[in-house]
């Protein structure tokens, strides 16, 4: 019995299609090692910036994401069609921009609070800041150590703000009692050793740490009385500041803004408010004042800003309009500009001698808290998404520092000029102050 084997052949149609799988195959090959690559790549720059202290910003994280993303819709598209491709695909990397800046972590200031801190202010006479919680205490710390120096327990309420005086070894604190005061900031803090509590090196075991965080708590000095106190509002007093002379004197008024839709201009000597600032529509949220001139700004959850000249015997008003919700900060720069920031997630820079419209506007994508400005001009900006910004006053931004950053909302930064230790604090609601080291 003769076997009948079927004849098979090859058609011009199934050579074709057998070739048009085999470049498929090929090609999509090819984007996978350039996805592979792109990987690589990515590993290696985030090991680069973990070592640093820096961190890889948000658009090239963006760029990383759409360029695997784009890759593999385009693979899927090359796949589904039943089209003959020529050529050989190029191999795209995407591009990292450098930081222009290194933002590292150098000291973590806790310990000592047991609520959230509102506010962090930097001395520019010594090296020492402080800090202002939620739980009535306001808090000075060694820039060297990390060790709490003093607690002033006079409020009775949320402490909400704290300056020091340009000066003086004098604090200004506003409080959720209603009141503003005035308190002896003198700490020695010359005699601290270099190894204490909130320092971020571990050097000395568990028990030997614990032993001296106790004996330094034990060693804490404590000052529940203030020297003037400040008693006009109705309700709480969210921010206070001192305003300059022109004449470079040592500041004779203090301004305080509150809830109750008023800031009001107080004489230090008498404790007498000298004017009631009224025309918000709603809370006030913070106050400043200009460092060499009679100008003050006050933000409000009405969405605008007024600026307030106290340079001539009819003091000035003008009101703006810039942001579409609450203005939580504004700010006057060394080079004469004032910077707001808003719950609107964006920060505006006005030119004080010309603010019919912001020069720059910043985006950011959270809340916007307590701004700081440096003598050089760079913008520390702080969201309640945990993260702090880093811009220029041209807009420009130039880092972002959120590892090993606050595990709750950023509250307020501050810059510390001239110190070779930290130069940039920043509180948060998780119950600490930060110090960073910024370098360009």
């Amino acid at each position: 019995m003769m076997d009948r084997k079927k004849n098979t052949k090859v058609t011009p149609d199934s050579e074709h299609q057998h070739r048009i799988k085999r470049l498929l195959q090929e090609l999509e090959k090819e984007f996978d090692n350039l996805i592979s690559e792109n990987l690589n790549l990515q590993e290696q720059l985030n090991r680069l910036n973990t070592e640093s202290g820096t961190n890889t910003n948000k658009e090239n994280e963006r760029a990383d994401y759409n360029y695997e993303t784009e890759n593999k819709k385009l693979k899927s598209k090359i796949t589904s069609s039943g089209i003959k491709i020529r050529g050989q695909a190029s191999r795209i990397v995407s591009s990292f921009k450098t930081q222009s800046i290194v933002c590292n972590l150098v000291r973590e200031f806790s310990g000592v609070h047991n609520d959230g801190i509102w506010e962090t202010s930097c001395s520019q006479l010594h090296p020492i800041i402080a800090s202002a919680s939620a739980d009535h205490l306001s808090c000075i710390f060694s820039i060297d150590s990390g060790k709490c120096l003093l607690k002033y327990e006079g409020h009775t309420g949320s402490v909400n703000s704290v300056k020091f005086h340009p000066s003086k070894e004098l604090m200004l604190t506003s409080s959720g009692d209603n009141t503003a005061h005035i308190w002896q900031g003198a700490v020695n803090y010359e005699t601290v050793s270099t190894r204490r509590c909130g320092s971020s090196e571990e050097e000395l075991d568990d028990d030997t740490d614990d032993i001296i965080h106790h004996e330094e708590k034990e060693r804490i000095d404590t000052l529940r009385t203030p020297l003037q106190e400040f008693s006009g509002h109705s309700s709480v007093v969210v921010s206070a500041d001192w305003i300059s002379q022109s004449n470079n004197e040592s500041p004779t008024q203090i301004i305080t803004a509150s809830w109750d839709r008023t800031a009001i201009l107080w004489d230090i000597e008498t404790k007498t408010p000298i004017q009631t600032l009224t025309g918000h529509d709603n809370e006030l949220t913070h106050c400043s004042a200009h460092s060499s001139n009679r100008l003050v700004v006050t933000s409000s959850r009405d969405s605008t800003f007024r600026l307030w000249d106290f340079r001539s015997d009819i003091p000035a008003v003008s009101v703006f309009q810039g942001h579409i919700d609450s203005v939580t900060s504004t700010i006057f720069s060394k080079e004469d500009q004032v910077l707001s920031g808003s719950d609107d997630k964006s920060v505006k820079i006005w030119e004080l001698r010309n603010m019919r419209s912001p020069l720059f506007t910043i985006r950011t994508d959270s809340a916007v808290n307590r701004l700081a400005v440096s003598s050089n001009g760079l913008i520390a900006i702080p969201n309640d998404n945990r993260s702090i910004r880093i811009f220029e006053l041209n807009g420009q931004r130039i880092s972002r520092i959120q590892k090993r950053s606050h595990r709750r909302m950023v509250t307020s930064c501050c810059f510390k000029e001239g110190s070779s230790v930290c130069n940039l604090f920043s509180s948060g609601f998780d119950r600490k102050v930060y110090g960073w080291n910024i370098s360009v």
